[in-house]
């Protein structure tokens, strides 16, 4: 009787990080829009940029098209907001689970089950490639820590989920991405997770992983000095509002912890109602007005129409979430640009202040 591998059905060779990206290599026009949008994204959560970082998109992309497009219209829109928000799309590839479901366009990009990961990964980089491309700065949420190798290189934003951010392995994970890293606060509302993570993802950390050659290796980090804190409610809640942003600051200033808040205006915040979105972020722009200096960035669950759809009900509809709910492409662009216009006086201020 074998004493290994016993509920293992079979192994599947996978390219190495190194093959897929010699298939698919960064372009020097992809390669210099990363650096700057990196740069603009530190910038931010360091208070030297005084703009709000906006992570805006689908909550997963499932259809390629359908994200192609959603592409095309947030770059044809960043320019016109550039002076107040610098705008990042979400590029969500792999879906975290309470227990089973679709796990996102990398695990099974033909949403049927087949689980061709190889596939997977190499439709993420060449959507990543196309989009960063076009000049758009892009965000993830790093799940698996393997896939980074394979995608991290076309990244300039990445969350570690509420679920993951207690994790040592996922803390030891960010401590060697390249990006700025948003951790959320706890599924129950608590912030002492992600207070911690951020504790331990600016430390050097030694862990298993692989290395671009596909072979595991002990993987020795520098720590990353470009984390904050994600809030985006709990069971108890959510937690927007000026007071829990005043519990928050406080939080960061006893632990020593950068000020940099992302508020994320769905999940808990939004009650996991998608049309309260604009309400919360109305609400937190409306806090930069009145002289709130540590809020940075929000974040929006949007597609090209509104809602979401069951996958597996028959015939997918196109640009409708098949995760989370989300706002729809117009009532995005009209919020965007209402709250461009709302911060134009408030973050000249924080400027000169």
């Amino acid at each position: 009787m074998s004493l290994e591998n016993v509920n293992v059905a079979g192994h599947e060779i996978l390219v190495t990080p190194d093959q897929l990206k010699g298939r698919l290599p960064v372009s020097e026009v992809a390669r210099v829009n990363v650096e700057r949008s990196r740069e603009s994204v530190n910038r931010i959560l360091r208070h030297e940029d005084h703009r709000l970082l906006v992570v805006v998109g689908p909550c997963s992309i499932h259809d390629v098209n359908a994200a192609a497009e959603y592409a095309h219209k947030l770059t044809d829109l960043a320019p016109q907001v550039d002076k107040n928000m610098l705008l990042v799309m979400r590029a969500y590839f792999e879906k975290p689970r309470t227990t089973t479901g679709w796990k996102g366009l990398v695990n099974d990009p033909y949403l049927d089950d087949s689980f061709d990961i190889a596939a997977g990964l190499r439709i993420a980089r060449q959507l990543l490639i196309e989009f960063t491309e076009l000049g758009l700065p892009l965000a993830t949420e790093a799940l698996d820590p393997i896939t980074p190798q394979y995608l991290q290189d076309l990244i300039s934003w990445t969350a570690i989920g509420a679920r993951t951010s207690e994790s040592q392995t996922h803390r030891e994970m960010a401590s060697g991405l390249s990006s700025a890293v948003g951790f959320k606060n706890g599924t129950d509302g608590s912030l002492d997770v992600a207070l911690n993570a951020m504790h331990s993802v600016v430390s050097p950390h030694r862990f298993l992983g692989i290395n671009p050659s596909g072979q595991v290796s002990v993987i020795k980090t520098r720590g990353n000095s470009n984390a904050h804190l994600v809030l985006r409610g709990g069971s108890d809640g959510p937690n927007f509002d000026a007071g829990s942003i005043a519990t928050c600051e406080s939080a960061l200033a006893a632990e020593g912890l950068p000020s940099a808040i992302m508020v994320d205006c769905n999940h808990a915040n939004s009650s996991k109602d998608h049309n309260r979105q604009p309400l919360v972020a109305k609400d937190v722009v409306n806090q930069i007005r009145s002289g709130n200096q540590s809020i940075v960035g929000l974040m929006l669950e949007s597609h090209l129409h509104a809602g979401r759809q069951n996958l597996g009900g028959g015939d997918l509809e196109y640009g409708i979430s098949i995760t989370d709910a989300c706002i729809d492409w117009e009532s995005t662009e009209s919020l965007l640009r209402e709250l461009n216009e709302a911060l134009s006086v408030a973050l000249a201020q924080r400027a000169a202040a």
